[in-house]
């Protein structure tokens, strides 16, 4: 989908043979390249594996923890949120109504290896923090250093 139409230079005949730049950015084969079909945002996720856990930090600013719910069923923990504001302002002259809603979920496989009774979630600065401790059998070294024959 194009923001601008071309009629093949019509406009800027001098220029009719360079790409439209508003084409190739707002292209929707950009943007919505493996991303499903959301209302909302989708937030961005950092996900670090340490000897001991999984840290996820999700990066979800205006909400408040009370927004979040997280859920873990069978080997699927999914991260959502959902937000309602409405604000209503009266005077003798006007009234101005505003509403707001933002909601996302974002769904990970979790490995046979972590504890998922023992998930621990924290959100402060817009960031929402989640550390996943490993099962004392997994906690292996994650880098092994290999003898040279």
């Amino acid at each position: 989908m194009s923001l601008l139409k071309r009629n093949n230079g019509a406009l800027l005949p001098s220029f009719s043979s360079l790409p439209s730049l508003w084409s190739d950015i707002f292209d929707d084969r950009i943007f919505n390249v493996g991303v499903p079909e959301v209302s909302g945002f989708m937030p961005a996720v950092n996900i670090k594996e340490t000897k001991n856990d999984f840290q996820l930090e999700v990066s979800a600013p205006g909400f408040s923890k009370n927004d979040f719910k997280v859920k873990v069923e069978d080997d699927v923990m999914t991260i959502s949120a959902d937000k309602k504001e409405e604000k209503e302002e009266k005077n003798e002259r006007y009234t101005r109504r505003e509403f707001y809603h933002n909601t996302f979920s974002r769904s990970f496989t979790l490995p046979s290896s972590v504890k998922i009774d023992k998930v621990e979630a924290h959100y402060e600065n817009g960031i929402l923090q989640l550390q996943i401790p490993k099962k004392e059998e997994s906690k292996a070294t994650l880098v092994k250093e290999v003898a040279i024959s």
